[in-house]
């Protein structure tokens, strides 16, 4: 396993190669946004567009092949969450993912409102009723926009539900306090992209499967569970029997795997309905058709294999990194100045993530990384770096006071990163800092 000195071979990749001071030398240090391919990943890639390129239905050797890469690939993914290979689906990514969910459920929905027609006493709903979903106002946007669509095309209603400024959490009461008669889907996020708050999803799972026994005693289908692991595989343990989910979201590229995702899906069409997006040749039992990306599906396997691995060792790496950027900011900068934004008392968060501010007027998340030389970070999600001096709406939601949010940057760590990179980068942020403030 991987020991603090000793990087994982990824090591120097995002670091560039120039000597180590040489002017060049950047650190990435947004790992948050996407990392980069393990080797043994790629190895595992280039090997399966050599001799598995054929068509997995196919019954000939180079068909058979990509067959069992894809059947050993889906082993170590459910290996890695602690599922049923057969709960799991092949997807191109984290947005198809959460996407086919959410509309997998409606559509699940007015199923039932067809066949059960009005039979079902006073509980059955309303014609022309909706579908409720509950979610939290801090989601990924591949979770907030399909949700608003269904809003405004009238097809379902959606409660967002505010994180506690005192945990930094979604509070499991207020989310009990969302439910209505017609909710079918709570999705909460496992652990945010921005702060790495990890959210209370087994304590939500619990009291919803509590409350679903009375609601089938009441005549009432039962609400099915979320979640969207994204940014938490491969920093912490992430296991589905633990999380009691019914659903739960799977992206490679944040844990050193390729730019494909995978969906599980608890007891799949026995206890767990999932109607498909798209329709084509039956591949994935009919799911997600399509002929399968076998090299894709290939280094999403190996990815997960080795997250299953060295997990441990990931984590407490990160943790130990992380803990001294943030040790070293505040011992350059001073307490006063570093204000750490997702420092919750009491509140899990990643081990990996960063986001902080330091306070002064010229000193906007943007402008400073513009000056910086050596760090390669962002403001928040990669998917909004273009707002430019508009604060994160995740942090506002979180309690961060507008001009502090304004100046966040959220700096996430990886397997490779060393603590000289930190040394690196927090001398960076002390030039760009110093030259902001030289040109008042």
């Amino acid at each position: 396993s991987m020991g603090r000195d000793a990087p994982a071979p990824a090591a120097s990749q995002p670091s560039g190669c120039g000597k180590h001071n040489s002017p060049e030398r950047k650190v990435y240090m947004d790992y948050n946004a996407t990392t980069p391919l393990e080797p043994e990943v790629i190895q595992a890639m280039t090997k399966a567009m050599w001799e598995a390129w054929g068509n997995p239905s196919s019954p000939y050797s180079a068909g058979r092949k990509a067959k069992d890469i894809i059947n050993a690939a889906r082993e170590s993914l459910a290996k890695m969450i602690g599922g049923k290979p057969q709960d799991i689906i092949f997807t191109s990514g984290g947005t198809e993912s959460n996407n086919l969910v959410i509309h997998s459920v409606v559509k699940h929905f007015h199923a039932n409102q067809t066949s059960k027609g009005h039979t079902g006493g006073h509980h059955s709903p309303v014609k022309g009723a909706k579908p409720h979903f509950i979610t939290s106002s801090v989601e990924h946007d591949s979770i907030r926009l399909p949700l608003e669509h269904l809003v405004e095309e009238q097809v379902a209603a959606v409660t967002f539900v505010p994180v506690s400024k005192v945990s930094g959490q979604t509070e499991v009461d207020d989310i009990l306090a969302a439910v209505r008669p017609t909710t079918r889907l709570v999705t909460i996020m496992l652990a945010n992209n921005e702060t790495g708050i990890v959210m209370p999803v087994p304590e939500i799972s619990q009291r919803i499967k509590a409350l679903n026994q009375e609601r089938v005693a009441a005549g009432l289908p039962p609400i099915l569970v979320h979640t969207d692991a994204a940014q938490a595989l491969g920093k912490q343990r992430v296991d589905v029997e633990d999380l009691g989910v019914d659903f739960l979201t799977i992206v490679g590229h944040k844990f050193y795997g390729p730019r494909i995702g995978a969906l599980y899906i608890r007891g799949l069409g026995e206890f767990t309905p999932l109607y498909p997006m798209l329709f084509g040749g039956g591949q994935e039992r009919n799911f997600r058709p399509g002929t399968e990306n076998t090299p894709m599906i290939a280094g999403l396997g190996k990815a997960a294999e080795l997250v299953t691995q060295n997990c441990e060792a990931y984590e407490a790496h990160m943790r130990d990194v992380r803990d001294y950027l943030e040790e070293r900011l505040e011992a350059e900068f001073g307490q006063k100045r570093i204000h750490l934004n997702s420092q919750f008392p009491g509140t899990q968060r990643l081990p990996n993530t960063c986001n902080f501010s330091i306070r002064g007027p010229r000193l906007q998340g943007h402008v400073v990384l513009a000056q910086c030389r050596v760090l390669m970070a962002s403001v928040g999600a990669a998917c909004h770096s273009d707002h430019g001096d508009q604060p994160s709406p995740v942090l506002l939601s979180y309690g961060v006071p507008f001009d502090v949010a304004r100046n966040a940057l959220r700096l996430s760590v990886g397997r490779s990163t060393t603590r000289a990179e930190v040394d690196l980068v927090v001398q960076d942020l002390k030039q760009a800092v110093a030259q902001l403030e030289d040109q008042a």
